[in-house]
């Protein structure tokens, strides 16, 4: 299933408004440099659940990686795009 980067992002905003609700209005401004934790405000209790998440909207499996592993939105497409490959 190829998605572009684009789609990818528009799903990724989805996950993350229903993360945390309070996201909502900042998931308009959601790029590829933006810091989930920092600038969204994730804890990694919510980047579990981020994580959880993209495995079931995107039907992958993370393999031997962390939740530090994915510092920004470009990480985690980064990582998607090459499992949807």
């Amino acid at each position: 299933m190829l998605m572009t980067r684009t789609e990818i992002i528009e799903k990724l905003k989805d996950i993350i408004i229903s993360a945390d609700s309070r996201t909502a209005e900042r998931a308009d401004s959601v790029t590829e440099d933006t810091n989930i934790m920092q600038d969204l405000g994730f804890t990694s209790i919510g980047m579990l659940y981020i994580a959880i998440a993209i495995e079931e909207v995107f039907s992958i499996r993370f393999d031997n990686v962390g939740i530090s592993d994915f510092v920004t939105v470009r990480n985690i497409v980064d990582y998607i795009e090459g499992k949807l490959q």
